[in-house]
């Protein structure tokens, strides 16, 4: 069974939303309150109550937090993540959510993702926001994320650069490729853009036709409108590993005749860095005759805008195709074994019908061979003999 968390932003999605509801599905209290310090931010108190919101008991968060400097650039907010003792994932997820406010906000304002002011998503409370709850799913064994359709509000909010129309720009943009309605009437935002960088980087898209629900939690938005529960609801739920053979993917295709293949495999390496799923680059003939490079980037849909960008920004390319396609991704775990005194981490994969296929990590392989003076068909040996032996 694979364990899942479905959004279901029915009024909306914040950070402090996402953190309450965790909290009402498990998520350690105290942990929450150590995060600040965890991520070296002094001065920091936080605040956990349980409220109402249309009669629905859920949890309210909220961060008190000292005067701090006008935005922060992108390299600070990085500074923070990798500072800090989060695992490796929940590192390169933070990461990418930053990332992509950065990459929509230098489209919106006409800048650099390195001279842009992060202002909402740059606070304190939003770093603490978007890492929190990134680590807060890995917390509670999350596997993957999926949300329902994601209600924007209507109306006017007031932002660093002035009063804007409901969603914020950054909001919608972060948001496309995503299910979202308008309302309700007069609601004001119901989406921020740290909520809806938490659904790009977190989703997978629309939930499974089928799951078991095994337990649902409420977060408490700020507003407390009546007649309307302004919460954000996750359900953690189980999947039977066959009922999610099949998931949509975004395909990102550009061709090339201008570029150096050592200029190509630095870019493939930039989009692998940045969360892409996988990064092919094939030959190909372009017009007249000549030679070129066709790269293809699939990643999931809602790192499709940012990852687009990042391929026309590191490429020659002046235009991309973007597609969906469908992918059977076979169940997969990790495991390490010993040989001649040294640790291989195995990839195995469960084959369907029955069965399972390893394969040792390439890295690991050659890193013992250099110690060991073997070769690596040697090492390979080893491992399958251990394999064999179960």
């Amino acid at each position: 069974m694979t364990t899942i968390a479905i959004l279901d932003p029915f009024s909306g999605i914040a950070g402090d939303m996402t953190l309450g509801a965790l909290l009402d599905l498990g998520l350690d209290p105290d942990w929450l309150r150590a995060l600040p310090g965890v991520l070296g931010l002094q001065d920091i108190g936080v605040k956990i109550e349980r409220v109402k919101r249309g009669e629905i008991a859920s949890w309210k968060v909220d961060f008190h937090i000292p005067p701090q400097p006008h935005g922060r650039h992108l390299k600070h907010l990085k500074a923070i993540v990798d500072a800090s003792p989060a695992p490796a994932l929940v590192k390169t997820r933070a990461n990418a959510a930053f990332e992509a406010v950065a990459t929509i906000e230098a489209s919106i304002h006409g800048t650099t993702i390195e001279k842009v002011h992060l202002h909402e998503v740059g606070a304190v409370d939003a770093i603490l926001d978007i890492v929190g709850s990134i680590w807060g799913m890995h917390l509670l064994g999350v596997d993957a994320v999926y949300n329902n359709t994601v209600a924007m509000g209507d109306g006017f909010v007031d932002a660093a650069h002035g009063r804007l129309a409901v969603p914020a720009p950054a909001t919608l943009r972060l948001l496309e490729g995503i299910d979202v309605r308008p309302g309700p009437p007069e609601s004001g935002e119901l989406t921020t853009p740290t909520g809806a960088a938490l659904i790009r980087v977190l989703s997978e898209g629309a939930p499974p036709h089928e799951y078991r629900p095994l337990k649902s939690g409420y977060g408490a938005g700020t507003k407390d409108p009546k007649g309307r529960a302004n919460v954000l609801r996750i359900v953690l739920a189980e999947v039977a590993e066959g009922t999610v053979d099949y998931e949509t993917l975004a395909l990102l295709t550009a061709d090339l005749d201008d570029i150096t293949g050592e200029y190509a495999a630095a870019a493939a390496d930039t989009l692998r860095d940045a969360g892409a799923l996988d990064v092919t680059m094939l030959q190909t003939l372009m017009k007249k005759g000549r030679p070129g490079l066709r790269l293809e980037v699939l990643c999931v849909p809602a790192d499709q805008q940012r990852l687009e960008a990042l391929l026309l920004r590191e490429s020659t390319s002046i235009g991309v195709r973007r597609t969906s396609v469908l992918r059977r991704a076979l169940p997969r775990s990790s495991r390490a074994v010993e040989v001649f005194g040294h640790t291989v981490a195995l990839k195995e994969v469960e084959l369907p019908g029955g069965g399972v296929r390893a394969k040792a990590e390439f890295e690991d392989v050659r890193r013992v061979a250099s110690a060991t003076g073997r070769t690596p068909s040697e090492i390979l040996d080893a491992v399958a003999r251990l394999k064999a032996d179960g």
